[in-house]
Order: C-alpha cells, then structure tokens, then sequence
C-alpha cells in the first residue's frame, strides 16, 4: 500500500522541506494559524489512519505535523525577515547522506517540466511526471496521486485537461500540490477558462484535452494513458520545471 501523506509534488513524506519552508514563510506572522493548520491536517491524517489501521494509535502525529513547528530548547528554524535574506534551518527529518536512495537522488536529478492537471468537478493536480508521445493517434502519459481529488475526478468523467505551466504559476502550482492552504477552493482565485475536459488557467501556454484510456498501479503512483483529442496553444512561453524539489526556469 502507498504509505501515508507523501508530499504530491516532489514524493517525499510530507511535511517536506519545500512544504515546510514554505509554511514558514505563509505564516512567518501568526504562529497560531499555522499550528491551527497544521492540527487540522493530523486530525485528517489521524481518521486515514484509524480507516486503514483500527489497531494503530496516531500518536506520533503529533510529533510528525507539530514537533518541527515548535521549537524544543531552541529555534527549529530561523526566519530572517530582512530583504534577500535566506531561510537557515536544521531539518528534523532529514535522511542521513550514506542513507539516501540512489533511485530518490538518481529522480532529483531529472528536471521535469511542471504541469497542471484537472477535470470536470472541477478538480485539480500539480503534476511533474508529463510525457507525450506522438503517434496515431497521440498519447499522454502521467503519474497522478491514486488518492487524489483529480483522480476521482478524471475516473468519473472519463476525460481531463493538461496544462503546461510558467514561471508566473509557481503559487498556483504549489496550492494544487497541496503545499498551502486554499480558502475557499483551489479553483477559488486565478482566472480560469471553462473547457469540456476541465477548467484551465486563462494565461497558461496552452492546454491538451485528453481521453482516459487505461490506469494502472506503477510505483506509489497511478500511471494514466490516455488520447490527445484536443490542443489549444497560445504564444510560447518559457517553461516552469521542478528539480532537486524546487522550481526552476529557463535562462
């Protein structure tokens, strides 16, 4: 079985560096919200768990989602707020250097480009394992999170929509990798072009509306196929990529 709360975007067990850094900075002002939020989740993660597990005892929730955010003796992490500062921290989870998975590493290594993915619902993914294949006709290939709104979504509906995204779409693309909080819906801010594969962001690059075709169990993920039915392209724009857990672009 997939393990528990593995973060959408870069595959590590969540709360990531990249998720918790940017949690941080989200809540640099109000320690409470964030531990409010963050509380929130372990009361979600710890019902997934009771489902799946009624014997096991959720207690090291606690530590998992609330340890990192308070600090013991010390500040975890510290936040320098002045203009061009960076963030300094000592990660609490981080995998010693001999003890890390070469294929983890090998796979951070491979910049991807970053794409969303979403459907009639609507629902919607952060997705950084796009392929297309020419060919008649052409395909689509991407691994997608089972247990995803989107996947439910695209099982449904039987069709969905992909669009590559830019460097202007790096918030975007965190919220619908569920890196931050979204009030009052993913689709909630943005502007957004009604499509009938799903709604796609009005300033993106274009989009492909796609046909499923098949999904099977590959890895941790769900490895979809589907047909290209439809491709709408706009002036070329430059590329957001995701590499070694951070956005990348063009220079």
């Amino acid at each position: 079985m997939r393990p528990l709360w593995r973060c959408r975007a870069c595959g590590a067990h969540w709360p990531c560096q990249p998720a918790r850094l940017g949690l941080l900075v989200e809540y640099r002002h109000d320690r409470t919200a964030l531990l409010v939020y963050l509380g929130g989740l372990m009361v979600e993660a710890g019902d997934q768990l009771a489902r799946l597990h009624p014997q096991a005892r959720p207690a090291d929730l606690h530590e998992r989602f609330l340890g990192w955010a308070r600090a013991r003796g010390g500040t975890m992490f510290h936040v320098n707020h002045e203009p061009g500062a960076e963030i300094h921290h000592t990660d609490p989870f981080a995998v010693p250097a001999g003890q890390r998975s070469p294929v983890r590493r090998l796979r951070g290594r491979l910049a991807a480009p970053v794409t969303l993915w979403t459907a009639p619902g609507p629902a919607g993914l952060t997705v950084s394992s796009t392929l297309v294949a020419e060919g008649e006709p052409d395909r689509l290939l991407g691994l997608v999170d089972p247990e995803s709104d989107l996947w439910a979504a695209i099982e449904e509906a039987g069709r969905f929509a992909v669009s590559p995204l830019g460097p202007p779409h790096r918030q975007l693309a965190d919220r619908f990798a569920g890196l931050f909080p979204s009030p009052g819906g993913l689709f909630a801010t943005g502007s957004w072009t009604d499509t009938p594969y799903g709604p796609v962001p009005s300033d993106a690059g274009g989009w492909a509306g796609c046909r499923l075709d098949a999904a099977r169990e590959y890895g941790w993920g769900l490895l979809v196929e589907a047909t290209i039915e439809a491709v709408d392209l706009a002036e070329e724009t430059m590329p957001l990529l995701h590499y070694r857990g951070r956005y990348h672009e063009l220079t």
